[in-house]
């Protein structure tokens, strides 16, 4: 072995040692804010030398770690999102999940100390807020691939955002419950709690024509935009 190879290999030891570190602390102290080099390097056995070798300070460190867990969670929601919807119908005629979701939160759990921290109430809210970000770019552009026109616009950007935020939403619930439901029975829960339409938990389903409601709410955009120009112009 070359001596760059085992300055590489320490090099990923050290990395990871910080890394398992910072989620004991925050499992311990709960409060991403009071994470510090000195008790860092100590918990993880390290210098603090070798901890500015890789990282100019703490929030450096935080944001490296965070990118790298961001790299990986977007890895497998394309896979979600490479599934075609007769896919998805497919899985949920078997009673399946969605196509690529078991991937997805086997590799939360598989990470629980770490994302779990992060996501708590002690750790870093703009990690969540990164993560809404990271889904709603990966799902965009595929979500648009053959979408009626009436329900694009202002209505698919809520739409988008009322989902990505619906399923992080749910993950962080799924963490605060101690993961007590499985990978395989979480990704089943997910996938048919997004086609629950209000009133079915009722016996009393819904039906919404969303494109004709997505015109109506276009319209009445475009109603609000000429109203506006008519007060400017009076007014001027």
């Amino acid at each position: 072995m070359s001596q760059l190879e085992k300055c590489d290999r320490r090099s990923l030891r050290s990395q990871r040692a910080l890394r398992q570190a910072l989620a004991s602390e925050l499992a311990e102290s709960g409060d991403l804010s009071r994470i510090n080099v000195a008790s860092l390097t100590e918990r993880a056995g390290l210098t603090r030398r070798t901890f500015y070798s890789h990282y100019r300070d703490i929030p450096d460190f935080i944001n490296q770690i965070e990118d790298g867990l961001l790299a990986e969670i977007r890895e497998r929601i394309e896979l979600i999102t490479a599934a075609q919807l007769p896919d998805l119908y497919h899985n949920i005629d078997e009673l399946e999940p969605a196509p690529g979701s078991v991937e997805l939160l086997r590799y939360l759990a598989a990470n629980r100390d770490l994302i779990g921290a992060l996501l708590g109430p002690g750790g870093d809210q703009a990690f969540i807020k990164r993560i809404i970000d990271t889904a709603r770019e990966a799902v965009v552009p595929r979500a648009q691939t053959g979408i009626l026109g009436l329900a694009l616009g202002t209505f698919f950007d809520y739409y988008v955002t009322y989902v990505v935020s619906a399923e992080v939403g749910m993950i962080q619930r799924w963490f605060e419950r101690g993961l007590t439901e499985s990978p395989e029975a979480m990704a089943r829960i997910m996938t048919v709690l997004a086609f629950v339409r209000p009133g079915d938990l009722y016996g009393q389903p819904i039906d919404i024509n969303v494109p004709e409601y997505g015109m109506k709410l276009l319209n009445l955009q475009l109603e609000d935009a000429a109203d506006t120009a008519a007060t400017v112009e009076s007014n001027n």
